[in-house]
Parts: structure tokens; sequence; C-alpha cells
């Protein structure tokens, strides 16, 4: 009887030697390229003077090289074979961007954020309801003193009508 780690890396038969590493490197390389497209028209400033879309560009040339590097050790090395995934992760964690883009306007971040975090959270079946909730409030504290009080950007922080209006 074989083990599972045996059966995850087999050795291949074609030149895709380590098909995790490959297929995890196109996908960050399709990412790197939809960064890239969708930032085609925010000028991208100078060293002195940074536009708002030097730091996308920035960040996607970084992950646009470790693609390529998990490209190639997925071409080069034997590695792990492509397992079955949940779609729970993938669903959660979009649930909570969605959730946050569609709140942080109307209520605040003080509000907003927890939020989003703790229903991503549920991603994981290892998640506990109260290790996410102290996390996502010391989080989101940590969010409110740097965006509003350190870099002073204009942020909602907390909007419940006719009560607050930070």
């Amino acid at each position: 009887m074989s083990s599972p780690e045996a059966s995850s890396t087999r050795t291949p038969s074609g030149p895709i030697r380590g098909p995790q590493s490959f297929y995890a490197g196109l996908v960050l390389l399709a990412f790197t390229l939809f960064v890239f497209w969708a930032s085609k028209d925010l000028p991208g400033g100078t060293m002195k003077s940074m536009g708002p879309g030097m730091m996308p560009r920035i960040l996607a040339t970084g992950l646009g090289l470790c693609a390529l590097a998990l490209i190639i050790a997925g071409l080069r090395s034997v590695g792990a074979q492509l397992e079955r995934w949940s779609i729970r992760g993938p669903v959660f964690v979009l649930a909570g961007v969605i959730l946050f883009a569609f709140t942080i306007r109307s209520v605040g971040l003080a509000l907003a954020g927890p939020l989003a975090m703790i229903v991503s959270g549920f991603a994981s079946p290892e998640t506990k309801t109260k290790e996410i909730v102290i996390f996502s409030l010391v989080m989101t504290a940590a969010c409110v003193g740097l965006f509003w009080y350190a870099l002073k950007l204009p942020i909602p922080i907390l909007r419940i009508p006719g009560l607050f209006n930070i």
C-alpha cells in the first residue's frame, strides 16, 4: 500500500515535473498580467513623485518574477502533484472582500474591517470564532491607527446615521 506522500511526489512522465508549482506560477503570472492591464491608464510618476500606478506595477513585477520562478521550478524539479481542493476558501475570502467593498463607505472601517475579516476567517475549517474576532479587532485598531492617525487619510472610520460620523 502506498502512502499519500509517495503518490504526491511520483515521477511525472511529461515536461511538467512539478504540476503544483507550475500551475501556481501560471495563476500568479495571469494575475500579474491583469494588474498591468488594469493599471495601464494610471500614471507611474517618478521616484521623487510617485504616481498611483507605480506601486501596483512594482508589486506586480515582483509577483511576476516569483511566478516565473515557480514555472521554471515546475518544469525542472519533481514536485507535488495537483490535489483536489475545497471551494470553501475562495468563497469565504471573496465574500469578505465584497462585503468590505460594500460596507466601507456606509459604516466605516471600524465596522467594515472586522466584519470582512470574520467572514474571510471562516475560509478555514480550523477557524475559532473567539480567535478571529480578537484578531479582527486588533487588526482594525492597527489599520485605524495607521491610515487615520499616522497617514491622515480621509477614510471613514465609524458612520452610524444620527449618532457618529467620524
